[in-house]
């Protein structure tokens, strides 16, 4: 029992690294579904978007490719946060408006979960394991 409660204390102390990790994973995430709009713009075009706007699609998903990668390493958090949100917000009350809770595939849950971690990253910045961090203790 000693031993889960020190593993317990020693977690507690590291709480900003679970920040970090969903950060990283959500950075990942948005790079990943970039490259697949990248790949593939008729899977934006069956969600319901008109083919007029190619343009548009594509410029999401160089939007998800930059903003990804900015989330992942921790670099320039803020902005790649603020230019995913408009994104996310616009797919989230937009794009899954129609469907219905608890469907499965791309919702409107998932879709508002990653707008919600997007706004925290906004404004709380990327914590530990982040160029920002590094930078800011290599100067100290």
């Amino acid at each position: 029992m000693d031993k889960i409660n020190t593993l317990i204390t020693k977690m507690d102390a590291k709480n900003g690294m679970a920040y970090a990790l969903i950060r990283i994973f959500l950075g990942i995430a948005l790079f990943v579904r970039g490259w697949m709009i990248l790949a593939n713009p008729e899977s934006i075009i069956e969600l319901g978007v008109a083919r007029e706007l190619y343009m548009w699609v594509s410029l999401v998903g160089i939007a998800h490719l930059i903003g990804g990668v900015l989330l992942c390493i921790g670099f320039f958090t803020r902005l790649g946060a603020l230019v995913q949100i408009p994104i996310v917000f616009s797919a989230t009350f937009f794009v899954y408006a129609h469907t219905k809770l608890m469907m499965g595939g791309q919702s409107f849950e998932l879709a508002s979960l990653v707008l919600f971690l997007l706004c925290v990253f906004f404004v709380f910045g990327p914590g530990p394991l982040s160029v920002k961090d590094y930078v800011a203790n290599k100067k100290a």
